[in-house]
């Protein structure tokens, strides 16, 4: 079996999603990303690490 080639990474991101959102959270979602110089991809991570902190209360 040969190793697949590309970019070795210690946290690889094997699932892909696809949301719709409304004009509201796009907004956000744009000046969040503006603000902490991060993509769309990161914040999108960033608030879904924010709802595990939200389970533990």
């Amino acid at each position: 079996m040969t190793k697949k080639i590309g970019r070795p990474t210690d946290n690889p991101k094997p699932y892909k999603i696809t949301v719709r959102i409304d004009e509201e959270s796009k907004t956000i979602l744009d000046e969040y990303c503006s603000k902490e110089k991060v993509n769309q991809m990161e914040a999108v991570r960033r608030g879904i690490k924010k709802l595990k902190d939200d389970l533990k209360k």
